[in-house]
């Protein structure tokens, strides 16, 4: 099977240990306890990535043997806004990487008609202008949701957006691309496209269901 063409402004995280723990939660055997157990830690080796060009700075320390110039994340303006409600699986990973960042929500939900994104929750930091900020959702399908969560996110004055995402497929990317081309997006796996009803094929089905076994 020929891999989608993957767009620049996406990174695909194509590590042995993401696509192990993907592969267990595509399948529809896997019990919500565990979906939920391997998405807090898949979002440990996603967030790694993500933030791997955090800046850092030098500071003066004292080691058992003596001191030295060590290495620390220079200032820590990091917020996480996952959407509601799929995107608070991701969420508690992400946390113990960056214990500090703050935290925003976003709720959105798909018109099953229309597949459009709307609102009914928001709430971000004051000073999210000043952070870098990423959005937070395990699937990237129509692109409706994330699309409508990003132009939420530069209403609000965020200027250094990310997103994550634990699949995506082509149709998400372009229309998050097209229409927010300065945010990257950080993602497991690409897969082949969307069905009739907006679900990633081959997927792993509705992420908010499987984690909380609501269907």
């Amino acid at each position: 099977m020929q891999k989608p063409t993957v767009h620049p402004n996406v990174i695909v995280i194509d590590h042995p240990l993401v696509a192990h723990k993907l592969s267990l939660m595509r399948d529809k055997a896997t019990p919500s306890m565990m979906f939920r157990q391997l998405l807090r830690e898949i979002s440990l080796l996603l967030g790694y990535e993500l933030l791997r060009d955090l800046p850092t700075e030098l500071r003066r320390i004292e080691t058992p043997i003596g001191p030295m110039e060590a290495p620390f994340i220079r200032g820590k303006k990091l917020t996480y806004v996952p959407i509601l409600r799929a995107g608070m699986g991701l969420l508690d990973g992400l946390l113990d990487l960056v214990p500090s960042a703050r935290v925003g929500h976003v709720g959105l939900y798909r018109d099953p008609e229309t597949l459009s994104a709307i609102e009914y929750y928001c709430k971000l930091p004051e000073d999210i202008a000043d952070r870098l900020t990423v959005v937070v959702d395990p699937m990237l399908a129509t692109g409706n949701s994330l699309s409508a969560a990003i132009t939420r996110l530069k209403d609000y004055g965020a200027a250094d957006i990310r997103a994550v995402c634990l699949l995506a497929a082509p149709e998400g990317i372009e229309a998050v691309t097209s229409a927010h081309p300065d945010v990257k997006i950080y993602t497991a796996a690409v897969d082949e496209r969307l069905n009739d009803h907006g679900y990633i094929v081959p997927g792993l089905g509705d992420a908010g269901d499987r984690m909380y076994g609501t269907k």
